[in-house]
């Protein structure tokens, strides 16, 4: 089996493939401070949850990580050597993708980012602007030909509305879920009305201006933890890929080494 690990800033989701197949995925809080053994125990218990045993969990024949912290590296690295007998397949650069990068400075592109790119073209075979709700949120455009061309980066709801809650200091920290309107009449509804619909304009506005600067119209992607959630509020975004890093971590693996 393939264990891949996408290590996002808040969020580290793991999925677990026998073939192309995806039979377990789990979503877990990034945490630096942790050490290789308590990260470890977690990944332990998480098979535990599933009831696989000390054999099947042996069945881990190899692994490959996309992270966007680098001191989470220092962490998944050892611990893939020391409980998995694996050295990890880390997704940077000299790796294949598969896809042609055009960015002034490959290095820079977060890995999350190119590895959403390959799936998607992968899957639909057209080109398509991919939105993944993250930390930030990110919007990259592949061209017809699965050509990897940029995009651009904007703060995540989360962290927007932690800002929020931090800097305005009479106004209550809300749930992230719709309001029956958009003109409300108390407080908490105001908020969330204000975070759904105002990101979901966000969203639009942006793929509206990627669309008019590529004169076409892409496939719409959304990925990411809130995907499901603003997708609907939105009128660009055409289809919801929750599990698009985790595949497009199985396509770089398998490029990679011919096996999985």
């Amino acid at each position: 089996m393939l264990l891949v690990i996408d290590v996002g800033n808040t969020n580290t989701v793991l999925g677990l493939y026998d073939g192309d197949q995806l039979v377990h995925d789990w979503r877990i809080r990034t945490e630096i401070d942790h050490t290789i053994d308590e990260y470890g125990v977690l990944i332990y218990n998480l098979y535990q949850s599933i009831r696989m045993n000390a054999k099947e969990i042996k069945s881990v024949t190899a692994i490959i990580i996309s992270c966007v912290v680098p001191p989470m590296l220092n962490i998944l690295e050892p611990l893939c050597v020391k409980y998995f007998k694996i050295k990890p397949l880390i997704v940077g650069p000299g790796i294949k993708t598969g896809m042609p990068i055009f960015y002034d400075n490959p290095k820079e592109v977060g890995a999350d980012r190119i590895v959403n790119a390959v799936a998607a073209f992968d899957k639909y075979r057209k080109e398509s602007i991919i939105v993944d709700f993250g930390t930030a949120t990110t919007f990259d455009y592949v061209s017809p030909k699965g050509e990897y061309m940029g995009g651009c980066i904007a703060p995540g709801i989360v962290i927007s509305s932690e800002a929020l809650f931090a800097r305005a200091s009479k106004l209550p920290r809300v749930e992230f879920s719709k309001p029956k309107t958009v003109i409300t009449k108390d407080t908490v509804s105001a908020i969330q009305a204000g975070i759904m619909f105002g990101y979901a304009g966000l969203v639009d506005g942006i793929v509206e201006r990627m669309k008019a600067e590529v004169k076409s119209k892409p496939l719409v992607i959304a990925t990411g933890g809130l995907a499901r959630v603003v997708a609907p509020e939105t009128k660009s975004i055409d289809k919801v890929e929750e599990m698009l890093t985790l595949e497009g971590l199985r396509l770089i693996y398998n490029l990679n080494t011919k096996i999985c």
